[in-house]
């Protein structure tokens, strides 16, 4: 763990408690969840759980009778319907992914939208965006399995596979990497002030630029996970790929001008810059480069807590290549392997939204900012259980859980205990609902050998 640091002005109480507990956590039995003293979140981009796992063994996958899919999603461009089937391609075209298709698509839980929002997103500029688009947007549709994603699903077979991870918010990737950190998706009506912002399930108000800026006009008052880890003394990173941005900055927009990406430059997948937690503890440093996660790895100095986001390359978002971010996971994974911390930790590889793409499950309503589509979601650990499908109901608040629970005590992220309050509307790792991670753990078994998988690359992909 790291030493303290300067408390924020203006928090009261619980700095000592949450060091005690932090220290009372990592001196507890070794049996239990405090056997992991690293945890590692890997945000991928843009797929449902059934574009990547649909067809797993024992996963609550697309319906089918004998070997067939069973449904069949409306075609407003043709007559009939489609139904899914399996692709081989290495690179997807996907389907709109903002809050108001998110809706669409869901319909009600009929969960047939998805078709009909590629085709009425942008008439005509599908070829512009990616050359190999299919007609109408059809590869929504479409599913890939251990022959294009054989890693992922050797992991699958080797660990956990989650079928009922959630986005936290029925939106888009700011909302999801917001709730990544913080438990919460927000916009803040006073600069600095926590009490000012309010639930924002799209973030659309503030995607415009301060005058005489080149940032997002972006003020994120609230309190993310990282000041309760600043507060107990635990260590963590934010790697960043640097290159391009997976996406557009403004979701709503079919083409846009590439953004530079940089572990300096705040963004939808680097929001932690705009935290004024982060600014006033001193701790933008923290934020890093991916290859400083290569470094940890191998030297075994590894943080608590890490979030590794990719660049555009390495993404999968489309139309990124399928086959480049594998190749960008199985060298994040492998990296750990072949270290020294990794009898002491656990990766949880995930994706940050459905990207348009086809899934049967409804998503529970947690609140009113969500939960989002389904997206696929593992757990590698050396105390993982083998082979196994967790089904309960997860969400990306789950990993923050874990987290509170392993080095914090079971402190959670409420404005109520934090000398910072706000209007968030509950204390999301508490939601009867949301399951709990350390069942996808043994730990009265021996921590399992690594086993690293070929093909992985040992730096990101520039883009």
């Amino acid at each position: 763990m790291s030493r303290p640091r300067r408390r924020l002005a203006g928090a009261v109480g619980g700095g000592m408690a949450l060091a005690a507990a932090a220290l009372a956590a990592c001196s507890s039995t070794p049996h239990d969840i405090h056997a992991i003293r690293h945890v590692v979140m890997i945000a991928q981009e843009n797929r449902s759980f059934d574009s990547y796992f649909g067809t797993y063994p024992g996963a609550d996958g697309i319906p089918m009778r004998n070997g067939v899919p069973s449904v069949c999603v409306p075609d407003a461009t043709r007559t009939g319907c489609v139904r899914p089937y399996h692709s081989g391609a290495d690179i997807d075209t996907g389907g709109p992914h903002g809050r108001a298709a998110a809706l669409a698509d869901i319909d009600g839980g009929r969960m047939d939208g998805f078709i009909s929002q590629v085709a009425a997103s942008a008439p005509g500029v599908c070829a512009q965006v990616d050359p190999i688009c299919t007609a109408a947007g059809q590869d929504v549709m479409g599913y890939h399995d251990g022959r294009e994603i054989p890693n992922y699903w050797s992991w699958a077979a080797q660990f956990t596979l989650q079928d009922h991870m959630f986005e936290s918010v029925l939106s888009w990737s700011l909302p999801a990497h917001l709730s990544m950190v913080s438990g919460w998706s927000a916009t803040c009506r006073t600069p600095g002030d926590p009490s000012s912002c309010v639930s924002s399930p799209d973030q659309a108000p503030y995607l415009g630029l301060l005058p005489g800026t080149t940032g997002p006009r972006r003020d994120f008052a609230w309190t993310d996970i990282t000041f309760l880890l600043h507060e107990a003394g635990v260590s963590w990173s934010y790697y960043i790929a640097p290159g391009t941005e997976p996406d557009c900055e403004d979701d709503s927009a079919v083409l846009c001008t590439v953004r530079t990406q940089q572990p300096g430059t705040p963004s939808i997948w680097n929001p932690l810059p705009r935290f004024d937690t982060v600014r006033e503890d001193g701790q933008l440093g923290d934020i890093r480069p991916t290859t400083d996660f290569y470094t940890a790895a191998r030297r075994g100095t590894l943080p608590a807590v890490s979030w590794v986001v990719p660049n555009g390359v390495t993404s999968e978002h489309p139309p990124a290549r399928i086959s480049d971010g594998q190749a960008y996971v199985t060298g994040l994974v492998d990296a750990v392997m072949n270290g020294p911390d990794w009898d002491s930790t656990a990766i949880f590889l995930f994706w940050d939204d459905w990207g348009g793409f086809y899934d049967h499950v409804r998503p529970p309503r947690a609140d009113g900012l969500g939960y989002g589509l389904r997206v696929p979601a593992l757990v590698i650990s050396p105390y993982a259980r083998r082979g196994y499908v967790d089904h309960q109901t997860l969400s990306f608040d789950a990993y923050l859980r874990f987290i509170e629970d392993d080095f914090l005590g079971g402190l959670r992220l409420d404005p109520a205990h934090d000398g910072r309050p706000d209007t968030r509307p509950d204390v999301r790792e508490t939601l009867p609902l949301l399951g709990d991670l350390s069942r996808d753990f043994d730990f009265s078994q021996a921590p399992r050998s690594p086993d690293p998988l070929p093909g992985g690359v040992a730096l990101a992909v520039a883009g």
